[in-house]
């Protein structure tokens, strides 16, 4: 199941964020199954006010969703990479739909809409090496809008731990 919005679109703009909003963040970017009472209890809160101040950041777009954070290993997808890909000059104005495309395959984790050379950045995760290349040659290669891919395979990834900085 893929992770949809809750509520609100992500803003376009940058939102007020008071300090315990901060906390709350921090709390729920670190562990988001905390309960309301313990996630209350680090902000200083209540916990009735704490649960109207978690509804307010998710409908404001602020908190985009709740997930489970999978490994792709355990569900036998051990190799990772991230592919750029390039579109052809005439499928440009079709960039978000075929960005939507891609994210509704299986093997694909994450979809970056970027700048630069490429226009994606596309990061997967196949059995092996034998599925990352079907993946590349009958998901990208062969589709009539992409120009050109580029393949990283991904050895490690190290998550940066949540909370320790604040932006804002």
């Amino acid at each position: 199941m893929r992770n949809q919005p809750t509520r609100a679109a992500a803003p376009r703009t940058p939102v007020a964020l008071d300090e315990v909003d901060h906390i709350l963040l921090d709390e729920l970017a670190r562990d988001g199954r905390m309960t309301n009472h313990a996630l209350a209890a680090a902000a200083g809160i209540a916990p009735s006010t704490c649960l109207g101040r978690v509804r307010s950041l998710v409908e404001r777009g602020v908190i985009r969703g709740f997930h489970a954070d999978i490994d792709p290993v355990a569900l036998g997808r051990s190799l990772q990479a991230m592919i750029s890909v390039r579109v052809q000059a005439n499928a440009r104005p079709h960039l978000a739909e075929f960005g939507e495309q891609l994210a509704a395959l299986d093997e694909v984790l994450n979809v970056y809409f970027i700048a630069g050379a490429d226009d994606y950045m596309i990061h997967v995760a196949t059995a092996d090496t034998e599925g990352l290349r079907l993946f590349v040659l009958e998901h990208l290669s062969a589709h009539p809008a992409v120009a050109r891919t580029e393949t990283i395979l991904i050895f490690e990834h190290v998550r940066p731990r949540k909370g320790s900085r604040r932006q804002g």
